[in-house]
Formats: C-alpha cells, sequence, structure tokens
C-alpha cells in the first residue's frame, strides 16, 4: 500500500503553515496547497508516515477517506455510512470520532461527533454483525502532542508553535553554523527542548509509545518500524553540544526547563540557571539568536510592570547581544514598542487562541530606535475606556444601592451594555470585595489587535471605578466549549472564598475553573426552592456545587439528595453543606450519570417532593456513555424524573441553554407553567435569557 497515492491534510496553527509547507516538501510531498490554519498534499503512506514522525509544527495528521455531503445531518449520516468502514477497522478494533465546524444543521461539534460515531458502528455492525467500541483515550484509529512536556507552567508556549518560530527565526542555519541559542525568559523551557531537538537531529515524534494508526487496517507496522530505526541512527548520529542557554528569575521554571529537556533526552544540549534578565549576557560566540516570549499581560492588573520588563529586554538585546539575531513572540504588540529596536520582518501566528507577532531583529547599530525611549500606553485616559468607565459608574450607583438594600453581596454590574464592550462583570462580598469579569469571545470577523485594546481599557479603569484592588479582580473569556472542557481546570491554586446570599455561605472559586461556583443568575430560583422545601424530600439532580441543596436545607427539607458524575462538584457540594451546618446523613451524595441514576431509581417508585432539575447544555464527559443534548433529550428528562415525584409534588426544570424550547407537544399531558420571568434577578434583566425555568406537574 505505500506504493499508493494517498490525500492528507495537515493541521497547524495559524501562521505556521507556510513552515509546515516546507517541512513537507522535505518529507516528499507533492500537489502541496497550504492554506491558513492547514496544508493538503499527496504522497504516499511512507510520506505520512514522514510527517507524524518528524514534522516539528503540526498538529494534527489526518488521512482523508473522501468528501460527503454535509449539508443536512442526514445527509451526513447516509454517506458515512454508505462507506466501507471493513477498510480501515478491523474485528474488535476500538475508534474515536472528533468533529470541527458546523452548520445550521449541525449545530455543536459533539452532535457531530455522534452522527460520526453512529453512522461508522451501525455501518459496521450491518456489514460484520458486530459494533466497534468507543474509546475516546487511546483507541486504535487517532494522532497528537509531543509527550516530553512534564510542567508547561501557567500559559505554556505550544510545542509546534515554538517549533515554528524558531524554524522561521533561522535557528537551524544558525546551530549549524556554531551558533548558539540563548532565551532569558525561558519559562518552562519549550524553547529550548524544541531546539534542541532540531540541533540534535530527534524526531518529533520519536519518544511517543501511541499513534492514532496503530489499529488502523492499512497500517504498515514494518514499514513504521523501519522509519522508526531511521530516526533512532540519525539521533545516535548527533555529538551533543551545550549550545542552548536559558534564564528565568523564576526557580520553579529552572526546574520546569531542566525536567522537561531531560523527559526530552536532550538535556545534554541545554545549560538552565536562575537569573534575573538584566543579568544575562552574551555567551562567549560571535554568532546565536536571542529567542523571548515575554508575557503578554492579559490578565487584569497583570499588564502594569510590563512596559519596563519589555522595556529591559530590549536594553539586554541592543548591549548584550550585538551582532546576533533576535525573535520575539508577544500576545501584545503595542508593549513591543518599549523594546526601542526596529524589527526587520514581523510574521503572524496563534499560540492556542491568543493572536501573537513574531518580530525578528538584527541586533545592530542600524537597528536600535532613537531615541530607545519606554512608550507606555495610558488605556484607562482614551475615549473609549472612559465611556466604558462612565456606563460602569453609572451602572454601579443604581445596583449596589438595590443589593444593600435586598442584602444582596453577589450580583451582576454590567452585561455587555456596551455592545463594543462584550463583558459581563460581577461583583461578589462586601468586606474585601472581588470583580469576576468574563469577556465574550468576539467573532472572527471582528478585529482581533481592535478587541484586545477594549479589552486593555476595560482592565484599566475597572479597578478604581469599582473600588477593587487589581489583585482582587479575575477576568475568563467565554466562548463555547467543546466536549469536557467546560468543566475542566484552568489553572490549579485552590484559591477559594466565601460569599453570603440570603444568610447562607457559599465557597466560591475564582481561577480554576470557567465559573465560580455559584450561578448568580439562579438567586431567586434557589430562594423559590428554601421557600418549597419545608418538610420535603428533595432531589438535586446534575448538582454542580450543591448551592439549592444548601438553599433545601435550609428550608427545612427532611433530606437531600444529590447527583452529580464529577468528583470535584459533588466534594465542593460536601463542603458548602458543612460550611452551613447541614453535615449529616439525612443529606446524601452520589457520583453517577444522572440518566443513568434515573434509571435505576424507578424501582423504588416516586419518594421525593421536590426535584430540581438544571443539566448542562452539552456534556460528553468521558465517565459517561453517549452524549447529553438538553435540547434533544429534556423531554425523558423530565419524565425519568417525574417517575420519582410523589403526588402532588413539584418538579423544578432549568437550563441556561439560551436557544431553548420547551417541547410542549410531547409533554402535553403536564401541567408546565413557565416561572422565567419570575427567576430572572433584577441584575439580569437586561440578559432575560440567561436562564428557562418551568414549574412541572403531573395533571
Amino acid at each position: 500500500m505505500s506504493d499508493n497515492v494517498l490525500y492528507w491534510i495537515a493541521t497547524a496553527p495559524v501562521g505556521a503553515a507556510s513552515v509546515l509547507t516546507e517541512e513537507l516538501a522535505q518529507f516528499g510531498a507533492c500537489d502541496i496547497r497550504e492554506r491558513s490554519h492547514d496544508v493538503k498534499f499527496q504522497g504516499a503512506l511512507d510520506v505520512g508516515y514522514r510527517t507524524c514522525l518528524w514534522s516539528r509544527t503540526a498538529t494534527r495528521v489526518l488521512l482523508s477517506l473522501g468528501s460527503v455531503d454535509a449539508t443536512s445531518s442526514k445527509n451526513l449520516f447516509d454517506a458515512v455510512k454508505r462507506m466501507d468502514w471493513r477498510e480501515h477497522l478491523a474485528p474488535g478494533a476500538t475508534l474515536a470520532c472528533d468533529c470541527s465546524g458546523g452548520n445550521e444543521s449541525i449545530r455543536h461539534t459533539i452532535y457531530g461527533s455522534q452522527l460520526l460515531k453512529d453512522a461508522v458502528c451501525d455501518s459496521l455492525r450491518d456489514a460484520t454483525g458486530e459494533r466497534p467500541n468507543i474509546r475516546p483515550e487511546r483507541p486504535d484509529v487517532l494522532l497528537h502532542r509531543r509527550g516530553y512536556r512534564i510542567d508547561g507552567g501557567r500559559a505554556p508556549l505550544k510545542e509546534n508553535v515554538a517549533a515554528a518560530v524558531l524554524l522561521r527565526a533561522g535557528w537551524p542555519a544558525v546551530n549549524e553554523a556554531g551558533g548558539m541559542l540563548v532565551d532569558p525568559l525561558c519559562g518552562s523551557g519549550t524553547f529550548l527542548t524544541e531546539a534542541a531537538m532540531i540541533a540534535a537531529d530527534a524526531a518529533p515524534a520519536q519518544g511517543r509509545e501511541y499513534f492514532g494508526f496503530s489499529g488502523w487496517r492499512g497500517h504498515d507496522a514494518a514499514l513504521w518500524e523501519r522509519m522508526r530505526e531511521e530516526a533512532r541512527e540519525r539521533r545516535a548520529a548527533r555529538i551533543p553540544r551545550r549550545c542552548i542557554l536559558g534564564s528565568d528569575v523564576d526557580p520553579d521554571a529552572v526546574r520546569m526547563s531542566i525536567e522537561n529537556a531531560e523527559h526530552a533526552a536532550v538535556a545534554d544540549w541545554i545549560h538552565v540557571e536562575k537569573r534575573a534578565l538584566g543579568e544575562v549576557t552574551r555567551p562567549n560566540s560571535d554568532l546565536g539568536l536571542v529567542v523571548a516570549n515575554p508575557p503578554y499581560g492579559e490578565r487584569i492588573g497583570a499588564e502594569s510592570g510590563l512596559s519596563e520588563l519589555y522595556s529591559e529586554l530590549g536594553r539586554t538585546l541592543r548591549e548584550q547581544f550585538k551582532g546576533w539575531q533576535a525573535a520575539v513572540l508577544t500576545g501584545n504588540p503595542p508593549l513591543a514598542r518599549n523594546l526601542g529596536v526596529y524589527a526587520k520582518r514581523t510574521h503572524r501566528f496563534y499560540n492556542g487562541t491568543i493572536e501573537c507577532r513574531l518580530l525578528r531583529f538584527d541586533l545592530n547599530e542600524a537597528s536600535e530606535q532613537r531615541p530607545a525611549e519606554v512608550v507606555r500606553a495610558d488605556w484607562s485616559g482614551r475615549p473609549g475606556a472612559q465611556m466604558f468607565a462612565n456606563r460602569l459608574r453609572k451602572n454601579l450607583k443604581l445596583l449596589d444601592a438595590w443589593a444593600l438594600r435586598e442584602q444582596v453581596e453577589c450580583f451582576r454590574v454590567y452585561d455587555a451594555d456596551m455592545p463594543e464592550y462584550a463583558f459581563a462583570i460581577d461583583l461578589y462580598g462586601r468586606e474585601g470585595r472581588h470583580a469576576y469579569v468574563q469577556e465574550y469571545a468576539p467573532p472572527k470577523t471582528v478585529n482581533q489587535e481592535s478587541a484586545r485594546e477594549r479589552r486593555r481599557e476595560v482592565l484599566a479603569v475597572l479597578p478604581e471605578v469599582l473600588a477593587v484592588p487589581p489583585q482582587h479582580v479575575h477576568s475568563r473569556v467565554r466562548k463555547p466549549q467543546k466536549g469536557t472542557l467546560q468543566y475542566e481546570k484552568r489553572e490549579s491554586v485552590a484559591e477559594r472564598h466565601v460569599v453570603r446570599e440570603n444568610g447562607l455561605k457559599f465557597w466560591v472559586n475564582f481561577r480554576d475553573y470557567l465559573d465560580t461556583g455559584l450561578f448568580l443568575d439562579h438567586r431567586i430560583m434557589r430562594q423559590m426552592l428554601r421557600e418549597w422545601a419545608q418538610d420535603t424530600d428533595f432531589l438535586n439532580l446534575f448538582c454542580y456545587t450543591g448551592s439549592a441543596t444548601v438553599c433545601a436545607a435550609a428550608g427545612g427539607a427532611r433530606s437531600t439528595t444529590s447527583v452529580d458524575l464529577s468528583n470535584t462538584y459533588l466534594e465542593w457540594a460536601h463542603e458548602n453543606l458543612l460550611l452551613n451546618g447541614f453535615g449529616g446523613a439525612e443529606h446524601e451524595l452520589f457520583r453517577a450519570d444522572c440518566l443513568e441514576w434515573l434509571e435505576s431509581q424507578t424501582v423504588w417508585g416516586p419518594r421525593f417532593d421536590l426535584i430540581f432539575v438544571d443539566p448542562p447544555t452539552f456534556s460528553n464527559s468521558k465517565r459517561m456513555e453517549g452524549v447529553l443534548d438538553v435540547q434533544r433529550d429534556h423531554v425523558g428528562m423530565i419524565r425519568r424524573s417525574l417517575k420519582l415525584l410523589r403526588p402532588g409534588g413539584r418538579l423544578v426544570f432549568s437550563t441556561n441553554y439560551t436557544r431553548f424550547r420547551l417541547d410542549t407537544e410531547a409533554l402535553a399531558d403536564l401541567a408546565i407553567e413557565d416561572i422565567t420571568a419570575n427567576t430572572i434577578p433584577r441584575d439580569f434583566e437586561r440578559h432575560a435569557k440567561i436562564h428557562s425555568c418551568f414549574l412541572v406537574r403531573p395533571r
């Protein structure tokens, strides 16, 4: 099969596709067609294998099996099902399906993935009588990632972006000419390790134990092993030369850099030490490359010292590295003016979702800006910042007085009131107040640099207007989450705070997760549950951090039962209960798939008087079977829950899916009252679709 021409697609970060194209040409690819984020090419199987093994810039390498009509979900399903999957999957093989993009018919990537999976499985079942197993982690048939990085630090640079920057900046040529590389802000050492792997002629994927094609029927194991043996021989032929130097003022960063280099087996090429930027000096070499990825200042309050940092970096480049080349990757281009050096070339790159600029310099007298003055951007003084500050100040005056009267400590003070400043801003607490800022991710049609400037304007005026210390302002970007991303940690600092609501206390976390642990728009709903809970047995499905359970317990519930699939949230719910003095055995918590748990409980018959069902919009947790889609599944969810409801009881169904439509026809036999309007707090009136809420009873 290796003699046959196959069709391939290699994806890459935006900005790296041209570098990937050069790699593919070296691998023997033909008919190469470069696009912004991927490259299409042709080649025999060995070309695809070589790309998987040797490409330093590709994100994924995909074998194209053809194109199908996906204008509707039925067309996509039927077309995929017609394909003969026996050519690719052996009996008993496992697979994983992924989907990107969408249209009016296929609204969500999870739904698209489910369609693909069902079509493939049904096709194989019809052809062989057996259905393949789905294994999201390490399936027989999938691809990606280096695998050397033990720890990436708080904001790690992606490995293939780092490699693309080095290749673009000319590191192979500098290295081959006997030059050196210096990273004076090395962080976790991604530049260092990637540079060492290039110098050592080490295949980036050589150390990986698992590849997504391992169970593919077209896999040529002998050819693959020959290519890996060739890579081992090439690596062994290089004699280590300690030509890559890194430093950082943070000792933890130095430790991470060393550990990552050791894990990648290139530590012999690298020297890393703790050193402040101002103490960095040029090694004894007339030829070299300085590469750096300084902080971007995307966090509130994080930009205050960055002008000086960039200025110091520029001073170090000018004074210590004359005659060298330099490459600076920054996600904050205006700050780069503080370098005091003219860039000979600029390139656009994306590090994840952050748009960056790669600035390349020839460090000589002609490159210096004269005078090399520090350029500081006064974001707070810009007209847009002042207009935003005035609106925020007006909102705060009205809502803070209302919140004080109503004894509300946590509330929303701004919600995209000015469309060009698309932020949601919440205040938490009275003493030691915190602000939680969520930016609605700008669409691709919006100029990203303009969006970034507006963000900086907002960050500049927030602390003063809200009277909140900069260190108490926390920011997030809200965008549609894929798969389990909506539940995963953003950081791991375990920084928690106690806030109060209607005499109750709750733990919140402003940094580790996308949400804080307390949905402020549910404030009235929680109070209603509290008022209805007297002498009831209460069930909280998809309980999250258990705030509704705490309210029911405070309202005098005889017992509470809380169910969620996440251990983290169940522990959080338990701690919220204990925080309010509800630690008895009558408050039970169960870790389970809520839909499966409902099925298992029907044998016991009705045993709850008050049920609260608040599912996520989508979920495809690794621990649950299939995909939950609240629009598609809500009818079954409500009917299963009603089987556990005692006569005269109440079921409250809530969802934050803004386009949700209750299927009244399928639920026509039930008494349903839309209580949404009664549950929207005053501070969310500007965003009345923040959630939908229904009171459901049997007729």
